[in-house]
């Protein structure tokens, strides 16, 4: 209970704290978190770059640490980079300040896909992010192996966002 309070607290709190979620054209974000998907899990960095008011370019990376022991892998099954492009929504919809809401397409080692996502900004500086992904397009269509599978699945990222 002790716990639940402190988690209600901090963010009624931090309702009240000014943080820009996207500030538009020169605006800089970092996240660093986990990367859950079926058969595995790692970790995830990726870093956006502002070049409008509601348009940003970034790239991803992800290594996979804990895969099943059933698929045999290697650093290239475990590894993806990409390029990506989002559209930031939270200032068209109306959000508030903190909150930014995104949507965008990627090119990555293993796909062509998109992902959706969201931060919220506890201070000017850090917040939290949630992050879907999913391909579109992928290189190796048919026959693809459990370890082909890693990245090219359905992925869900979560973990700490920061203000470059």
């Amino acid at each position: 209970m002790k716990i639940f309070m402190t988690v209600v607290l901090t963010l009624f709190f931090a309702s009240f704290i000014h943080a820009q979620a996207f500030d538009g054209s020169g605006d800089q974000k970092g996240n660093l978190g986990a990367s859950l998907q079926d058969s595995g899990a790692g970790i995830v960095v990726s870093y956006d770059l502002g070049l409008t008011e509601i348009f940003s370019v970034g790239v991803t990376s992800t290594y996979l640490f804990g895969v099943e022991e059933l698929i045999a892998v290697g650093f290239v099954d475990r590894f993806d980079a990409k390029a990506r492009a989002n559209v930031h929504l939270g200032n068209t919809i109306g959000f508030s300040d903190n909150l930014d809401a995104y949507a965008g397409l990627s090119l990555s080692l293993k796909n062509f896909g998109f992902q959706g996502g969201a931060r919220y900004f506890f201070s000017d500086n850090i917040g939290v992010f949630a992050e879907l992904n999913h391909p579109i397009a992928r290189y190796k269509s048919e026959g693809r192996s459990p370890a082909e599978e890693l990245s090219n699945q359905l992925v869900i990222n979560l973990g700490v966002s920061f203000n470059l």
